[in-house]
């Protein structure tokens, strides 16, 4: 057998496969409709976006990779065929923090697929307000960067909203340099200025003559790289996509393990998945040894605590509230006890959610 046949008839295999794909992705669209029709016929759950349902399809879809395809690239072909399916039963609208084509949208998509409305909303609580008017679905805010530290505005904004945490979305930031001239006509650089800040070292290397000018988010900057000639703009792959920009360079950040966590703001409560989270808004009382008494029920019932962060209460001078994230769901024994004996010491302490753990 030649070459020629050798492919060719590796080709027949993979349209035979192809259509075999394309069958099964229909039922599964008619079965999540026929879900749907139920709900609906007996009024009595109609909330088709189920978080905890989708995080543990999505951890067994990885536990039964082979590859050749990663784990994080097969995950993410079953989110959009559930995205898809999922728009079929109730279009979701989604609201995250503007403009068009910023990491935050990016973390959107990844945890919803591309199947929903992405709605920009010009501050976090406006973000909050959207989904709380029930305007929105959902929202998704940043809450972390793991070279920045935390977004103080996201939990400033919890302390008086009734909305809960149902996800979280980790976000690998890889800057891009974006552009409609080529690499060596550059001649001003437009991004934030943390952006700038993160990929100095590249610039400085390839880039040593470019003008470098801040501006107020990456998305403004890819749409500037459109109407200017010799500028780019480093920003992802999102506002690539959304301003019809060529990728000049990728993976310019100077830090590459660079990441974002994003936090999936609503009104439910989310079921225990397997493998979950859950969030904490604690105030102590205002005594000596307060925060060590505060904290001693969960190494008492042996609860992990992957995060702690004091804010200012705003309710009086020198009171602080501290947000905890501890592993475990609300619902699971020990954490339940824990939860007990915590309301019991705390000043405050209110549970802003159990949701699953971010998936790749």
């Amino acid at each position: 057998m030649s070459d020629e046949q050798h492919l060719e008839g590796i080709r027949a295999r993979i349209d035979s496969l192809d259509e075999q794909i394309q069958a099964l992705i229909s039922q599964r669209a008619a079965a999540a409709k026929e879900i749907a029709d139920i709900k609906l016929a007996e009024g009595t759950d109609t909330r088709f976006y189920r978080p905890e349902r989708e995080a543990a399809v999505l951890s067994r879809v990885q536990d039964r990779n082979r590859g050749p395809l990663s784990d994080e690239e097969m995950a993410r072909l079953f989110r959009e065929i559930m995205s898809a399916c999922l728009a079929l039963e109730q279009p979701l609208r989604i609201a995250f923090l503007g403009p068009q084509g910023t990491f935050t949208q990016s973390a959107a998509l990844k945890h919803f697929g591309h199947s929903v409305s992405t709605e920009p909303m010009n501050s976090i609580p406006d973000v909050f307000q959207e989904v709380e008017s029930g305007a929105a679905h959902y929202g998704v805010v940043p809450v972390e960067n793991s070279t920045e530290g935390v977004i103080s505005h996201t939990l400033d904004t919890f302390i008086k909203s009734p909305l809960r945490i149902c996800g979280e979305v980790t976000l690998r930031i890889n800057h891009q340099l974006l552009g409609q001239v080529k690499l060596d006509a550059v001649k001003t650089v437009y991004s934030h200025q943390q952006s700038l800040a993160q990929c100095r070292g590249w610039l400085d290397r390839q880039l040593p003559g470019a003008r470098r000018v801040a501006v107020g988010s990456n998305a403004e900057a890819a749409r500037l790289a459109t109407t200017e000639p010799d500028c780019a703009a480093i920003a992802g792959e999102t506002a690539a996509e959304l301003y019809g920009l060529k990728s000049l360079a990728k993976n310019i950040e100077d830090e590459p393990g660079n990441t974002t966590r994003f936090l999936v703001i609503g009104k439910q409560r989310v079921p225990p998945s397997g493998r979950d989270k859950t969030s904490l808004l604690l105030a102590t009382q205002n005594v000596s040894g307060g925060l060590h008494r505060l904290l001693t029920p969960l190494a008492d019932h042996e609860i992990s605590m992957s995060r702690i962060e004091s804010r200012p209460s705003r309710q009086g001078m020198w009171d602080y509230v501290f947000f905890v994230d501890l592993e475990g769901h609300e619902e699971d024994e020990q954490v339940a006890k824990a939860l007990t004996a915590l309301k019991q010491e705390a000043k405050l302490c209110k549970v802003l959610g159990s949701y699953p753990r971010a998936v790749l």
